[in-house]
C-alpha cells in the first residue's frame, strides 16, 4: 500500500486519511476502536472507501490483477495477496494474468500457469 502525506497522525494514534475526490478527511477512530483494525486501519478504510465509492483515497494505489481470457480480476493494496490471486487463477484456469504494480512502481508482468515460480 502506498502511503504519503495524506495519511497523518492526529488525535493520539488515530491516522487521518484524505480524499480530494470526495473533498473530505477522516480520522480513523472507528477503524481502531470499533473494527479493531490496529495497524491495518488505513488499509481497511481504503478498501471500504473503494468498495463504497469506486475509488481509493488520495495517493493510495492498488496492485491490479486482470485475467486476459475472462472478466475476472481484482485490486489489492499489498503485493503478496495480489500475486497469490494471479498465480492461483492462472493455475486453476490456465489463463494468463496481467499483474500491474501500483502507479510508478514498475511495468506490468504476465503470469501464466507455466510461470509459477516467484522471481
Amino acid at each position: 500500500m502506498e502511503k504519503d502525506s495524506t495519511v497523518d497522525q492526529h488525535d493520539g494514534d488515530a491516522p487521518t486519511v484524505t480524499c480530494s475526490r470526495c473533498n473530505r478527511e477522516w480520522t480513523l477512530h472507528y477503524e481502531l476502536e470499533e473494527l479493531y483494525a490496529g495497524n491495518r486501519a488505513v488499509e481497511q478504510f481504503a478498501l471500504d472507501h473503494e468498495r463504497h465509492t469506486g475509488h481509493f483515497p488520495d495517493d493510495i494505489t492498488p496492485w491490479i490483477v486482470n485475467c486476459q481470457q475472462c472478466p475476472d480480476g481484482d485490486r489489492y493494496l499489498e503485493k503478496r495477496p495480489a500475486r497469490r490471486w494471479a498465480k492461483t487463477h492462472a493455475r486453476h484456469t490456465n489463463h494468463t494474468i496481467e499483474f500491474q504494480p501500483p502507479a510508478e512502481k514498475g511495468s506490468p508482468e504476465l503470469i501464466d500457469s507455466d510461470h509459477q515460480q516467484e522471481k
